[in-house]
């Protein structure tokens, strides 16, 4: 450890730390632009600069590590005037068109200029112009203008998905990012480049001129796009219900877990939140198939399904659960089953297309909690029948009532027709998910879930890490959290009231399930726990 001191102020570090992340530990902030922790070091802002003991020229300190006692300062009037005028070299050529920039509000060339900067303007000549609203690939749009050339995009493509689309082409003043000839940015990440620019010269494609950063609130969460288990920060709009076309998620940025994702998220999570808020969203419990189906209140919806649960025999019953459901949901299932006596009971369905898997995030299960329905036990009993088991049973009409949860059978790599049959000879279809699907329209019962972002609950990902998702926005029209759902019809088949809340399901399920004995929500805090089985 190397003990130094900033701005009066005593720290110990670990040999090789940057001042810059030093000052972070002491909560001082030191302005910067190219440097980002997960890159190298490029050292071409210059905004870092600071004092270092009697040496009389300021130093940059993204490129500076600490040394023992080592006296730096970031506030002396030498400093202060040094950043004022970087501000300034920075400002020159920019447009200042901050009232038509979707980085307004959270654009660093603003804020630094708000703490270091505010001065005189001297610049009369005519700018230089450059480019504007050029589509570097499909999720990514470039503003030439607004761009300070920090190459943090540049570095991100080089070093961390290695693709290297872009570069910084010409000289002086008339630098500028650009793609080298025949390329695109459409590698897996690409919007992660979004999410680096300090300020508005790449906006999302997506989210361009959609809604004001702040009208936005957050919500912690996790991307259910597959087992990984990527920590995010849901960003919604509540506030102005007409901006964003109605859509009240606006957005998903990657949220930081040295452990999971570090400060990345690839692009299929990043967009996979549109059925939030999708057309095909189930807004109430229905009874009945096709054009028959009418929508019913829950509770009549609740006794339909109990009695249809009563009326069959253990052994003509299949659960067909999800992995996308939650350790919550699980928990309230098995105990369900278990009540039941159950036996055919399955999550795995295999998709129609094999999931794709690389060296970075992306994992091939695109399901979130894979691990969590093994740990709590969600396969077949003994003697009972696996997903595929079930189908066929019920298209023998051995099977007289299946129960699916969220999966599109339709799609999966099973053949269509045998599906179908299943489907049309079963006796009672009961379909519990958040949207409609192939199968839903043949349901004979439909109860609709709320998605991840309208309810509290937990993803245990591939490596035993359980992890904690906070509601956002109220769930859509009559839909429940599957885990409420779930308890109304525990309470009414005899297993005692309903939880409260998910933390109360989590709590039962660490007193009864042996891989999450001790854990609790307050345990798992904000970057989850790793469960050993």
């Amino acid at each position: 450890m190397v003990r130094l001191t900033i701005d009066g102020k005593e720290i110990e570090v670990p040999q090789g730390t940057n001042i810059i992340e030093a000052a972070r530990r002491l909560g001082i902030e030191v302005p910067h632009y190219c440097y980002h922790p997960g890159l190298s070091v490029a050292g071409q802002c210059r905004l870092c600069m600071v004092e270092l003991g009697n040496n009389p020229r300021p130093q940059i300190g993204c490129n500076t590590q600490v040394a023992e006692g080592m006296v730096v300062r970031t506030d002396t009037p030498k400093v202060l005037e040094v950043r004022q005028s970087i501000m300034e070299f920075h400002l020159i050529n920019h447009p200042l068109d901050c009232p038509v920039c979707d980085q307004a509000g959270e654009c660093w060339l603003q804020i630094y200029y708000m703490k270091h900067g505010l001065y005189e303007p001297r610049m009369v000549d005519e700018k230089v112009h450059k480019p504007k609203a050029v589509p570097l690939g499909p999720r990514v749009m470039l503003d030439a203008e607004r761009c300070i050339l920090c190459s943090r995009c540049v570095r991100f493509c080089d070093e961390v998905t290695g693709t290297g689309e872009l570069g910084i082409f010409d000289r002086g003043d008339h630098s500028e990012i650009g793609l080298f000839p025949g390329r695109e940015l459409a590698n897996p990440y690409s919007a992660n480049v979004i999410d680096i620019c300090p300020v508005g010269a790449l906006t999302d494609r997506d989210f361009r001129f959609a809604v004001r950063v702040w009208y936005l609130d957050t919500a912690k969460s996790i991307c259910p796009g597959c087992s990984r288990g990527c920590n995010i920060d849901v960003h919604y709009n509540i506030r102005r219900p007409h901006h964003n076309q109605g859509r009240r998620v606006a957005r998903l940025k990657p949220r930081f877990n040295a452990e999971v994702n570090r400060w990345w998220i690839c692009d299929t999570g990043r967009y996979g939140y549109r059925f939030v808020d999708d057309p095909s969203r189930l807004g109430a419990p229905a009874r009945g198939r096709g054009d028959a189906a009418q929508e019913v209140g829950w509770e009549e919806m609740i006794p339909l399904v109990t009695a249809q649960l009563r009326r069959y025999r253990p052994d003509e019953i299949g659960v067909v659960a999800s992995p996308k459901m939650a350790n919550e949901d699980f928990f309230l299932l098995r105990r369900l089953v278990d009540h039941l006596g159950l036996i055919h009971v399955d999550f795995r369905v295999p998709p129609g297309t094999p999931g794709d898997e690389d060296r970075i995030l992306i994992k091939a299960d695109k399901n979130p909690n894979t691990r969590g329905a093994e740990l709590i036990g969600l396969g077949p009993r003994p003697g009972g029948l696996d997903a595929r088991g079930m189908l066929r049973a019920a298209r023998d009409r051995r099977i007289k009532c299946l129960w699916v949860f969220h999966q599109d059978l339709r799609a999966s790599a099973w053949p269509a027709a045998e599906v179908g049959d299943a489907l049309r000879a079963v006796e009672c279809f009961i379909y519990q998910g958040s949207n409609s699907n192939g199968v839903s329209a043949a349901a004979h019962y439909v109860l609709p879930s709320a998605a991840w972002v309208e309810r509290d609950g937990t993803f245990t990902n591939f490596e035993g890490r359980v992890q904690r998702f906070w509601k956002a926005v109220e769930p859509l029209g009559l839909s429940l959290a599957d885990w409420e759902i779930l308890g109304r019809l525990g309470a009414a088949l005899g297993l005692g009231p309903a939880p409260a809340s998910a933390e109360a399901c989590f709590k039962a399920l660490a007193a009864s399930a042996a891989p999450f004995a001790g854990l609790s929500y307050r345990e798992l805090r904000d970057t989850g726990q790793v469960i050993r089985a």
